[in-house]
């Protein structure tokens, strides 16, 4: 990406032989706080525990060294991402950098995997939105970075994925910090196409008339106050050999929510140019499940469109005819999310994918529930579930298990249509949310991720800056890589 540390200024060495860099760092854990060979008054002044994450730049050395906190326990390739981020801003005035994080890493995590998740974490730490800045300001230096790694890695081979991991994440962060100005429905489905093309992705983009025909009326429901016209967008990635399974990918994208004819307050609306957060995962996991190559079929899945409050609006009370023969009725134009991917489920299952995972933005409930940093996980097959988890987990990706209660299913029943598209009391939206899109899946094994919370962060920590996240990339390509 334009706005990232650029992949051919890492150099990697197989040898933890000294250079002539101008600084080198000091990974230590919270056991070895006595090694760094300074006062512990210093240690006090500064802060540095030695825990994940924590950086300090040490008094009177040279060249130049900076003390990286690796914690205490057993470390994983988010830590180490973690670490690799927090070098990144301690030296990022500097000009160059040598350090130790793959090598000390290797031991507990392997070779490739800790040199990844360094290459991963400086990469992702110097990301930035700045393309509709008028003159963007330089916030680093750094332009090389010197790479200590065991003997035997194939340097260029990690690189490679650890650039187009990034890559697709820092894509994803790109497509949910534009503004719903300058990210409309069809702009967004041109940016999937664009990567399709570019990623060898067999591209299928459906228009108004195309959806009509496939009796997407979840889609057009939502589009039909809208001046835009909308889309859906398949990327599917098939293996040169026998494909072992098919996994779709299902991702919700409202380019801006009004909230429709139920209009939302000022404070419900100014950040919802992120209502595409699921899509944009599903467009970056596609890119990089393109390069990292599994040898399963893997199809992605767009539903976009903006929601707006025009003459000729989807009204509350009206009734939408869903892709698999279900009708529904629009209580609340503002539940909008669960309509688009009606169609999209509807449409995925009819592929009898052996696991189908949709991603949005879906209730603020999610966000009372579990705060900004955990993603709402819900599903109807507990294998599937398991393997979302634990593809989460490696990815170190935050997601927590919420029930389908079955007794709760009443509340979407509708004396007009199939169902409502929202339920008849006011709690356990995130539930309710979940009972709906269980209606348009079958029998398929299927998951739902609420990423409402997760998609944007407010703080800069570890490998994420402030605004989007790239939520969902890392565990839909875990998934997809580690069938």
């Amino acid at each position: 990406m334009p706005n990232a540390l650029e992949i051919s200024s890492i150099i990697v060495v197989a040898s933890a032989a000294d250079d002539d860099s101008a600084a080198r760092d000091r990974p230590i854990t919270g056991n070895d706080l006595e090694t760094l060979g300074v006062s512990d008054n210093f240690l006090a002044a500064s802060g540095f525990e030695a825990k994940i994450g924590q950086a300090a730049l040490l008094p009177e050395q040279s060249p130049l060294v900076i003390a990286i906190g690796l914690g205490t326990d057993e470390l994983s390739a988010a830590d180490i991402r973690t670490a690799a981020s927090a070098l990144w801003r301690a030296c990022a005035q500097l000009e160059s950098v040598t350090t130790l994080l793959p090598l000390i890493a290797a031991p507990a995590l392997g070779a490739e995997v800790a040199l990844q998740a360094v290459i991963e974490g400086l990469l992702l730490a110097s990301y930035r939105f700045d393309e509709l800045k008028g003159a963007p300001e330089a916030t680093s230096q750094l332009n090389q970075v010197t790479l200590v790694a065991p003997d035997g890695v194939d340097g260029d081979l990690v690189l490679a994925r650890a650039g187009a991991t990034a890559e697709a994440i820092a894509l994803t962060r790109d497509l949910v910090n534009r503004p719903g100005g300058s990210l409309t429905a069809t702009q967004l489905a041109d940016e999937a196409v664009a990567v399709g093309e570019s990623s060898g992705l067999e591209v299928e983009l459906w228009d108004r008339e195309r959806l009509a025909k496939e009796g997407c009326g979840g889609i057009l429901g939502v589009n039909a106050g809208s001046s835009e016209e909308p889309r859906l967008v398949r990327l599917t990635w098939r293996p040169e050999g026998e494909s072992r399974a098919t996994l779709h990918l299902v991702g919700k994208g409202i380019t801006f929510d009004t909230g429709g004819l139920n209009l939302k307050t000022f404070e419900g609306m100014k950040e919802m140019k992120i209502d595409m957060g699921g899509a944009a995962a599903v467009i970056g996991a596609m890119k990089a499940i393109a390069a990292h190559s599994p040898d399963v079929t893997v199809i992605g899945t767009c539903c976009c469109t903006d929601n707006q409050p025009g003459p000729t609006a989807t009204k509350p009370g009206d009734v939408l005819h869903i892709r698999n023969g279900k009708t529904v009725e629009v209580l609340n134009t503002d539940a909008e999310g669960r309509l688009v991917l009606a169609d999209g489920l509807s449409l995925a299952t009819e592929d009898q994918p052996d696991l189908i995972i949709d991603l949005a933005t879906l209730t603020g409930a999610c966000l009372v529930a579990l705060g900004q940093k955990y993603a709402g996980l819900m599903g109807n097959d507990e294998q599937a579930i398991s393997r979302v988890q634990t593809a989460a987990r490696q990815a170190g990706e935050r997601v927590w298990h919420l029930p389908l209660p079955t007794e709760y299913r009443k509340q979407l029943d509708s004396q007009t249509a199939d169902l409502s598209n929202i339920g008849s009391g006011r709690f356990g939206g995130t539930l309710i949310a979940g009972l709906f899109l269980q209606e348009f899946v079958g029998d398929t094994p299927w998951v739902h991720l609420d990423i409402a919370g997760p998609v944007t962060t407010d703080e800069i920590e570890g490998e994420f800056t402030k605004g989007a996240t790239g939520f969902g990339v890392r565990t839909l390509l875990e998934i997809a890589t580690g069938w």
